[in-house]
């Protein structure tokens, strides 16, 4: 299409104008977007739905959640979407998004403190931030292609003459364009879907909250103006990205839109005013409210899944059946891309003019892959100015228009039908050529093909709707668990296979043969999951890729892939009521700050009792080791050794263990202690060791001086529900047991007790204190602070009397001095009961319990001696007083086999090179029936 002068003319103006103007140029239409950045002082959570009689538009009357709210100094507390659709049994998949409520916070604030306690109330299915997201590509050089003769080449790519041939579409369709606005003006942007039920008149005509709103509505903004900021090039975005999808036809002007006669409705997501702010998942519920049954989306960025993002996603395109569809992302990388990776959305990769792939994303989450180089389109600035551009935002816009075909000419499919129906009938054989052999299944199904897509009436499409990953008795085993359904026409003999494409996987080779399946129709492998082991060198938190193949008659195969989580860098021991995550660095609870890895601590399934929690060791005001809050953030001074993984259950239900280590006081500037930590947690099922998990720390010392003082203990920052901000701290000396309660319920006590390692320790810290020993742990504890409350004894026995606080607590013990390679031992433990009768007769069992079944080491004994070193790779050296008339020595192994029996005079050596690496009891024996012990660590 050869285009006027005088839009030449114009481009050189403005290129002219620019530095004038002071106005940047644009970014590269491949440069990689930035990833998405959390609003500050906006937060959104969902209300549980056993509490929707107590909330309104505007308030909630939940008397926990209010306090959260006031204590977190939250404003503006308002539902965010109120016209919407409750769930339908009849379509699985669908949500509740009518329980979603945003607030304002000061800023600066926590968030991630903010959302812990709002979730600590035990009222909120979850609470996150809001993410802004750039425009995913820009035009750089609007002038390279402006005179181009060969027109709107993706045309004749996707087949759309023929496809216009079988359908044109219909105006009744509607692509919502979420994006940066429209300009009406422009001589092919002119099929607006007018709501003529509420005319520009000042009323709310049409009663859905939001006046004149006659041709689309400014989300960003909140009022009726979509239109475009003229002078500011990223806000042309959304005019560039319309005129692909929407492009007036037929009216020997410019372009046509690939959905032909189908209208679009402009939905302006980003703010032209300091009062206003990003709204794309806003504009996702606007759209599905207001007629839209396509929705395109060219914006996000790489990341990581939101709960409420993919909540809107799944209400818009479940409930509201929409069919939304997303761009893939400019990186020249291969990754995962929100919004467009998200379930139920159609993500859309760019390719070049040659069907090869340009320097855009790809990944395994693409759908299909059309043109996303030179695609010519309508150009903001004047009423008749076009534009070649690059970038998947602008294949996602054809795709879009594909798909508003398609429900024009399958009228009765539903949204997640349309979008198998277009995946089904792309062309595969991009995959053939050289430039795409390194890419194969990461440009989707194929290129894009709007004749196979609106023709084709026998497609079949069976596809993995639900994954679920399951962790097994066995720390090497996993179990998957999928539903497939079939979203088109019948299949038979319908198979699905697995395959790892990951080294630290392997797949079964066993089939999961649904058989047959209508359209529709839906099947699960539940009563035999497929069986993962996990390679023994696996990663923490290792993503694997398995390559899940469905095959059926009449030449039905397709391929998807699902991600699973390996290795987690934790355990939970969950054999009791106390269910408690063990992290491999220190921490108890999680295993970052952000409260997100792990899953807590919990009593009887109960919402997570911790905050945070984990092991403080100090030997002086400036040497002090942890992974939990410092004065400047967190500390994070432990370093895995060796990952905290189950073993072998010897003398409970369930037992964990792993090493790991500071770095040497040389390498930090004397700011860590030097030790190594072996910990150990048991787990017993039957009562009455219900209510307690048992964790030994044992502190080797690496340095090359005693460690004298030396205290070590557990920081625990407790946020009991239905209020963290009602919690009593207290000491329960007769026990050695520090436990907290809540003033705001009577059915919950939590605590720590110290079982073994020297003279208990104990700080009860009130966060909210400006005065004290300790500074508020909401602005972190310094090592100084740290130290002085490990090394205080048990004077500071209390804190939130009378009327409740947030607290926290020290729990630890001053251990034995401490000489250069010797390894001393606590052991403490965390506890969980319904009453402090129930807590303080589960103190009273777990100390029983250790005496008999974990002896650490005996009193202190009657002579001295010593083995060295300890921990040994090889040789022990023993050496005992003559006096002490040794006759033998015995070493017995974790289950209490003696595993050794030698002579022993009074220096006698063990070799025990031929022995398991692990924990075992030396034992010396005298003539006189006395008996020395001690336990000795053999190292690989």
């Amino acid at each position: 299409m050869q285009l006027p002068l005088r839009v030449v003319r114009y481009f050189l103006l403005i290129c002219w104008l620019l530095p004038v103007l002071g106005v940047a140029a644009q970014p590269s239409d491949s440069a990689t977007p930035s990833a998405p950045t959390v609003q500050p002082g906006r937060l959104v959570f969902r209300l549980k739905p056993e509490l929707r009689h107590l909330a309104t538009a505007t308030a909630i009357a939940e008397p926990t959640l209010l306090a959260a709210l006031q204590r977190i100094g939250a404003t503006q507390l308002h539902q965010k979407f109120s016209n919407t659709l409750l769930p339908d049994p009849e379509k699985p998949g669908s949500v509740d998004i009518s329980l979603i409520y945003e607030i304002q916070l000061p800023t600066p604030t926590d968030l991630d403190r903010a959302r812990h306690l709002l979730q600590n109330t035990g009222t909120v299915l979850y609470a996150e931030p809001l993410y802004y997201y750039a425009p995913l590509s820009q035009p750089n050089d609007p002038l390279a292609d402006s005179t181009r003769t060969d027109g709107q080449s993706y045309l004749r790519n996707i087949r759309a003459y023929s496809a216009w041939d079988v359908t044109k579409g219909d105006t009744t369709i509607v692509i919502g364009i979420s994006d940066t606005g429209i300009n009406f003006d422009h001589q092919d942007l002119g099929q607006v879907k007018y709501n003529y039920a509420d005319p520009i008149d000042g009323i709310d005509n049409d009663h859905d909250g939001y006046i004149d709103n006659f041709r689309g509505w400014d989300l960003a903004d909140k009022d009726n103006n979509p239109y475009v900021d003229a002078l500011l090039g990223p806000k042309k975005h959304g005019v560039l990205v319309t005129g692909i999808a929407a492009g007036t036809p037929d009216n020997a002007k410019g372009i046509a839109g690939v959905g032909y006669k189908c209208r679009y409705l402009p939905l302006k997501i980003y703010p032209s005013t300091a009062q206003g702010a990003f709204a794309g998942y806003e504009s996702m519920v606007y759209a599905a409210e207001h007629g839209c049954q396509v929705l395109n989306v060219s914006w996000g960025g790489p990341g990581s899944r939101s709960q409420y993002e993919q909540d809107v996603i799944s209400y818009v395109a479940v409930n509201r059946d929409v069919v939304i569809v997303a761009a893939a992302g400019n990186n020249n990388a291969e990754q995962d891309f929100y919004p467009a990776s998200y379930d139920h959305v159609l993500s859309v990769a760019g390719v070049r003019a040659d069907n090869t792939r340009g320097a855009l994303t790809y990944s395994r989450r693409v759908d299909i892959c059309t043109l996303g180089t030179d695609v010519l389109t309508t150009l903001g600035d004047y009423v008749d100015g076009y534009v070649s551009v690059t970038g998947s935002s602008f294949a996602a816009p054809i795709a879009a228009g594909v798909a508003a075909l398609v429900r024009s000419q399958f009228p009765s499919y539903s949204a997640a039908q349309v979008i198998a129906q277009v995946r089904a009938t792309t062309n595969p054989d991009i995959y053939t050529l050289p430039g795409n052999a390194a890419y194969l299944g990461k440009l989707g199904t194929g290129r894009l093909d709007a004749y196979r897509a609106v023709l084709t009436t026998d497609a079949r499409a069976a596809r993995v709707v639900r994954s679920q990953v399951l962790r097994t008795s066995t720390a090497r085993q996993q179990e998957l668990e999928i539903e497939v359904q079939n979203l088109l026409q019948p299949v038979t003999n319908l198979r699905v296979s697995l395959t790892s494409l990951s080294p630290y996987l392997t797949t079964p080779s066993d089939v999961f043969a649904v058989a047959a399946l209508p359209t529709l129709g839906r099947a699960t492998n539940i009563d035999k999951p497929f069986r993962l082991t996990v390679a023994a060198n696996t990663p923490l938190n290792a993503k694997a890729l398995i390559e899940c193949r469905l095959m059926a008659d009449n030449g039905f195969q397709t391929t998807q892939y699902l991600t699973v989580v390996l290795n987690p860098g934790y355990v939970v021991l969950d054999a009791n009521d106390l269910r408690l995550t063990l992290a491999s660095q220190g921490t108890l609870g999680y295993d970052n700050p952000a409260s997100s890895i792990g899953e807590g601590i919990t009593y009887r399934q109960g919402s997570s009792l911790l905050y945070e929690g984990g092991l403080v060791v100090a030997t002086s005001p400036t040497r002090v080791s942890s992974q939990v809050r410092g004065a400047k953030g967190n500390d994070q001074d432990f370093h895995m050794q060796s990952q905290t993984l189950f073993s072998r259950p010897v003398r409970a239900t369930q037992e964990a263990q792993g090493v790991f280590q500071d770095s040497l006081p040389s390498a930090t500037r004397n700011r860590t202690v030097g030790v190594r930590v072996h910990q150990h947690a048991y787990a017993w099922a039957a009562a009455p060791a219900r209510n307690y998990v048992v964790l030994q720390y044992r502190l080797t010392n690496m340095t090359p001086d005693t460690l004298k003082p030396l205290y070590a203990g557990l920081f625990m920052d407790w946020d009991l529900p239905r209020d963290a901000a009602r919690n009593v701290a207290m000491w329960d000396a007769s026990r050695a047991l520090g436990y907290v309660y809540s003033l705001a319920t009577s059915d919950l006590y939590v605590g720590v007790q110290v079982l073994d390692g020297g003279a208990p320790t104990y700080y009860a810290i009130n966060n909210a204190a400006t005065t004290g020993l300790v500074a508020p742990a909401t602005g972190g504890l310094s090592r100084t602070e740290k130290y002085d409350g490990l090394s205080n004894g048990t004077t500071y026995a209390s804190a939130g009397l009378p009327y409740g606080a947030d607290v926290s607590q020290l729990v630890g013990a001053a251990l034995r001095a401490l000489p250069p390679g010797d390894s001393t031992t606590l052991t403490l433990a965390v506890l969980g009961a319904s009453s402090l009768p129930e807590l303080q007769a589960a103190a009273d069992d777990a100390r029983q319990r250790f005496a008999q079944v974990l002896p650490t080491r005996p009193a202190a004994p009657v002579v001295t001696w010593q083995a060295y070193p300890n921990p040994t790779t090889g040789k022990l050296h023993i050496e005992v007083p003559l006096s002490f008339s040794p006759t033998d020595i015995r070493l017995f192994n974790q289950a209490g086999t003696m595993v050794l029996q030698q002579a022993a005079t009074t220096r006698t050596t063990l070799d025990l090179h031929a022995y398991p690496a692990g924990l075992y009891l030396l034992q010396v024996c005298s003539a006189g029936g006395s008996t020395l012990s001690q336990r000795v660590v053999v190292q690989p």
